[in-house]
């Protein structure tokens, strides 16, 4: 078993890139790489500036969450609110736009979970997760190409049927916001 951390091995080396497209949300480059054992090999990286996922618990102990059409899998996913960073905007302050925005509430409380990766197979996306209490509505501003249904579920019930959500970044933050309220 390792530690998880790169101190024992060696990282390949990038002897060549390229950018392959450059869009508003993400870019797509194409590195060679030298191995360790010598060999080169290809890899695709999708390249994304970052993004936040929010946990806003309500003082009846239900999570927020938004319904939301997904193209690339054509049907909707239940997810927690969650958006991508503006350049040079700090996680926080993005976590408190996308709440705001996405289901209309503030929160007087913000607890940072840590940061994770969405595939670090192909993507560089790093996620910062946030749980958001002590709640406030405000007016819901979402961007013009969402169409967002806010739905509020039991933490509890979400903990014990994991099943109803399919969406990695939702599962790996409702984890980290059980492991959060078991140590409190």
């Amino acid at each position: 078993m390792t530690d998880g951390s790169n101190q024992a091995r060696a990282i390949p080396r990038v002897v060549g890139s390229r950018e392959v497209y450059a869009g508003r949300v993400v870019g797509l480059r194409v590195d060679e790489i030298t191995l360790p054992n010598g060999r080169t090999a290809t890899r695709e990286v999708v390249e994304h500036p970052g993004a936040v996922v929010v946990a806003a618990l309500d003082a009846a102990g239900s999570v927020v969450l938004v319904r939301q059409y997904r193209h690339p899998l054509r049907q909707f996913l239940l997810e927690l609110p969650a958006g991508g960073l503006e350049p040079g905007e700090d996680p926080a302050d993005a976590a408190k736009r996308e709440l705001r925005e996405e289901v209309g509430l503030v929160a007087q409380t913000w607890t940072s979970l840590g940061s994770f990766y969405s595939s670090p197979g192909f993507a560089n996306e790093r996620l910062d997760a946030f749980l958001a209490t002590d709640l406030s509505e405000v007016a819901a501003d979402p961007d013009e190409d969402e169409d967002i249904e806010v739905v509020r579920m039991p933490l509890a019930e979400l903990l014990d049927d994991p099943a109803q959500i399919s969406d990695a970044k939702t599962l790996a933050t409702l984890f980290r916001v059980q492991q959060h309220l078991a140590q409190a």
